[in-house]
């Protein structure tokens, strides 16, 4: 499992004080308010950040940098992830996990059957769809709904489902 998970990525700056205009990759938004580091991953190391002050602004959340006060120092990083350590995650409640952990996923059937491996996961507006690769290279959108979604096992990376009466027609 990663020890590192993706809060957002900085898409450009946000004034000449040093701002950046970050979009969120993460499913709480209001999570920045209490957040006191990220890691910036500068695609060759991450450089711990500490986070002095955040704004909202339309889907973005606005964040200022502890002793990084000037336009030229952040226009570098814009495109960079912004990451958090587990210990820094989100606490998640039953029957909920990071995408992180899911993709890759063994997917079998509620008859044993293996069925494919989770390659994404889509965030609607309802309800998370799972894309899943069948083992003969079709792609496949399940509901994560409990009528179909059985069990997710992510010590052992292996996910239990129920094919639903008309899942799978073409």
């Amino acid at each position: 499992m990663e020890n590192l998970l993706q809060v957002g990525v900085i898409t450009q700056t946000h004034g000449i004080k040093g701002e950046v205009k970050v979009f969120p990759t993460t499913d709480d938004v209001n999570r920045f308010k209490k957040l006191k580091n990220v890691l910036l991953d500068t695609g060759k190391e991450n450089i711990e950040l500490e986070i002095e002050g955040v704004k909202f602004f339309k889907q973005y959340v606005i964040l200022k940098f502890k002793g990084i006060d000037n336009i030229n120092d952040v226009e570098k990083y814009k495109g960079k992830n912004l990451l958090v350590t587990r210990e820094n995650a989100v606490k998640l409640k039953k029957n909920e996990y990071f995408i992180a952990d899911m993709i890759g996923m063994k997917v079998v059937t509620d008859e044993e059957r293996d069925f494919g491996t989770l390659k994404e996961v889509l965030v609607t507006g309802a309800n998370d769809v799972y894309v899943v690769t069948t083992t003969e290279g079709k792609e496949v959108l399940l509901p994560a709904i409990k009528q179909c979604i059985l069990d997710v096992d992510i010590e052992n990376q292996i996910m239990k489902v129920h094919i639903m009466k008309g899942l799978l027609d073409e």
